[in-house]
């Protein structure tokens, strides 16, 4: 299953990104949320394991999903995902979190991608699962990057999460009890490799056109609509980008106008 190792690929380079770094870089704060950076290590570790909990031990990802639930809806996950990370943290949390992510992907490259799993919301496909987990591993390795300064060498890799976006389209209304809207916008996406992707109905007066990449990031919440140059056309389509959510879980606002940005732009 490709999606396996585009996790696997997207995870490594983030480590790279990581290994050699100072220490005192694993606490820094990041532009998420005033996330660390190992409080992001902490969050895709977790997930990951609940992800090939749901593939392999329904039980002890029943134990684990009913307890985060009910603490997202108290106060956020930031103290139960801490309380459930053995207290891992900087060089520790790296090579534990690297050491899952590479026999998770190896298992689910091997499972059916049509089998169906338990998750936090609906039940989904082992594909959709790994799915959004390299969409998390990319969406939130976005701020340590810019925490960095370096910009990411992107690959087509990212199709699996544009695909993500275009299809949670009516989610992201619906999860803001929005009325959704009769017909999706036409997108129309350069790929990292120069590739067009296209999604929907070409003829569409809604439009988004521009960079896969920044498409990508405006669906994960990881830059606001203004602050990329795509091109959005129509009060659907513009509605959509202000709004969109490709991820589960209640409704989240976007980032403030200017608020997340490369500490090395250029």
């Amino acid at each position: 299953m490709q999606e396996a190792i585009d996790l696997r690929d997207e995870s490594d380079a983030l480590y790279q990104l990581l290994e050699p770094v100072d220490d005192s870089i694993f606490a820094t704060e990041t532009l998420f949320k005033g996330w660390t950076v190992n409080d992001i290590l902490t969050h895709l570790h977790l997930w990951n394991w609940a992800a090939d909990a749901a593939l392999n031990d329904d039980v002890a990802f029943q134990a684990f999903v009913e307890p985060a639930a009910k603490a997202a809806k108290r106060h956020g996950l930031r103290d139960f995902e801490n309380q459930h990370s053995a207290h891992l943290s900087g060089r520790d949390l790296l090579s534990a979190w690297r050491e899952a992510y590479i026999s998770i992907a190896e298992r689910f490259a091997l499972t059916d991608p049509k089998r169906r799993v338990k998750w936090a919301g609906p039940d989904m496909s082992v594909r959709s699962s790994v799915t959004a987990r390299l969409m998390e591993t990319w969406s939130h390795g976005q701020a340590i990057y810019d925490l960095l300064g370096v910009r990411r060498e992107e690959t087509d890799r990212i199709k699996s999460i544009a695909v993500l976006g275009i299809l949670t389209f009516g989610w992201s209304f619906k999860n803001r009890n929005l009325e959704i809207p009769d017909a999706p916008p036409y997108v129309r996406l350069t790929a990292p490799s120069g590739d067009i992707w296209e999604w929907n109905d070409a003829g569409s007066e809604d439009r988004i056109e521009g960079l896969a990449v920044e498409f990508c990031q405006v669906v994960t919440q990881s830059r606001n609509i203004s602050d990329v140059n795509l091109h959005v056309t129509g009060s659907t389509a513009q509605h959509w980008m202000e709004i969109a959510q490709c991820f589960a879980g209640p409704c989240e606002d976007p980032p403030k106008p200017g608020t997340r940005f490369s500490a090395n732009p250029g």
